[in-house]
């Protein structure tokens, strides 16, 4: 016996469609009445005040993106205080909603009302918080409620989002005291500054916003040197010593004589000199101090870098190759040069900053006009010249290490190396054991340069078919 709907063929509505139909309206219908039901950001957080929100002020505290991890630890000595008394609630249904605030949340129209962000489940990130793979489990987003003396609170903190465009951390606050939310703002902001991750340590900028697990800023190790192993002629090495790590060891005796401690200290001299090397120095002898660096693709973070350094005193902003941005007018900084806005950076610091700009470069040339024009920024510019005689002869001990190397005839090697650079000699050490290696290839044997095996690499480095090679090791005794 056939179903189909008399007059029917085989194609219009069937008598099995009309429960199939009903199935769908109930479904549609309890799915309905259940979402009536379930609770709203505007229900949990009226609920939690207890009082009407329409006339509550609501704060809003904004911070940079690698301030994320600060603010998190701000919010942890809050968290913590209010121990079981404070509430966090996730956020669900959030993306690709663009900006919103608590006052959205509150808000009774549809589109933040039962159809716009949910509670949810917490959502965490792991954040850099110190060097050697330290982090800090951080909130992305969510609804924080509290209780303090009788006064109820309620904070919406918004990690960074790429993906919707957000580049910030804010907080917002709504309290049922008139003057509470406002007070938690600045006490979160003190928090920040007071248990900032990045004191004392050092940091680079990366070449976008979201780098390496979402932090603008990237911890790098302190490096560890000796002031034996920083090869430059007595008087040079007392002049940066002075500028940097003198000052900042006599800071305190030095501000109650009135002296300033803000300076900028330039290393100029051609590639391979060691310029890089004595910075490497000087940021392992200030153990206690925030040092920042800029390099390459990172320059375009001068103010940033700025404000970091003047927030976590005492602190030194490192850019090397600074002359990269003599010239620069566009890419990175807009209409404004960004040499002149390091300038003016730089002249915006108050007197007793204890901040040392400490720049090099290998065209000081393209330097000299804009500082000229612009007196006081730089307090010393320390020439780094390729290594004298006795340089070169502390830099092959250095360079030696542990090879064990016959020195007999060191003297000739000297005479043929004037106008060489650290890396150069640096490369010679490295080629003998090299042809040493070769010469005996017995592993069992230890290695051993002989006075022939290093003239042989000399000879190497020194014949014509490498000048290429002495060129990108700084080698400037090249006849033309």
């Amino acid at each position: 016996m056939s179903d189909v709907a008399p007059g029917g063929d085989g194609q219009g509505p069937q008598f099995s469609d009309v429960a199939r139909v009903g199935r769908y309206f109930v479904r549609r219908f309890v799915a309905q009445a259940r979402a009536f039901d379930q609770p709203t950001f505007r229900s949990v957080i009226a609920d939690h005040l207890e009082v009407p929100t329409e006339n509550l002020p609501i704060t809003r505290e904004r911070w940079p993106a690698y301030e994320h991890v600060n603010v998190q630890g701000a919010l942890d000595v809050v968290l913590e205080e209010h121990g079981d008394a404070a509430t966090v609630v996730g956020v669900a249904d959030h993306r690709h909603r663009g900006p919103f605030g608590l006052a959205d949340l509150l808000s009774d129209s549809d589109g933040f009302g039962r159809h716009g962000p949910r509670p949810g489940n917490v959502t965490r990130m792991s954040l850099p918080s110190g060097p050697a793979g330290q982090t800090r489990e951080c909130l992305s987003i969510a609804v924080v409620l509290f209780e303090d003396g009788g006064e109820r609170t309620a904070l919406l903190l918004r990690g960074p989002d790429p993906e919707d465009g957000s580049m910030e951390v804010t907080v917002e606050i709504i309290s049922t005291a008139p003057t509470l939310g406002e007070q938690l703002g600045h006490r979160l902001r003190d928090l920040a500054l007071k248990h900032n991750v990045y004191r004392g340590h050092v940091v680079s900028f990366g070449h976008s916003m979201f780098g390496e697990r979402d932090s603008l800023l990237r911890f790098q190790e302190r490096p560890t040197m000796s002031s034996d192993e920083l090869i430059l002629p007595a008087e040079t090495f007392e002049d940066l010593r002075r500028q940097v790590v003198g000052v900042a060891r006599n800071s305190a005796r030095l501000r109650a004589a009135g002296q300033h401690l803000k300076r900028g200290l330039l290393l100029y001299g051609p590639p391979g000199v060691g310029k890089t090397h004595s910075v490497r120095y000087l940021v392992s002898e200030l153990v206690d101090t925030t040092v920042v660096e800029l390099t390459g693709e990172s320059l375009h973070g001068i103010r940033e870098a700025c404000s970091v350094a003047r927030a976590l005193q005492p602190s030194m902003i490192v850019i090397e190759d600074v002359d990269l941005i003599a010239e620069e007018r566009s890419r990175y900084g807009g209409e404004t040069p960004l040499l002149f806005t390091l300038l003016n950076e730089m002249d915006g610091l108050d007197e007793d900053a204890d901040v040392v700009f400490l720049l090099t470069t290998n065209r000081a040339d393209l330097l000299e006009p804009a500082l000229a024009s612009r007196p006081g920024r730089v307090d010393q510019a320390v020439h780094i010249e390729v290594p004298d005689r006795e340089s070169r002869r502390r830099l092959v001990e250095l360079y030696r290490s542990t090879l064990d190397v016959d020195l007999s005839r060191v003297d000739a090697v000297l005479d043929r190396t004037d106008g060489v650079t650290a890396s150069f000699l640096k490369e010679l050490l490295r080629r003998s054991a090299v042809v040493a290696a070769d010469r005996d290839e017995s592993i069992e044997n230890a290695l051993k340069v002989t006075a022939d095996d290093l003239d042989t690499a000399l000879d190497e480095l020194l014949d014509t078919r490498n000048q290429m090679t002495r060129a990108v090791l700084g080698y400037r005794n090249e006849e033309t």
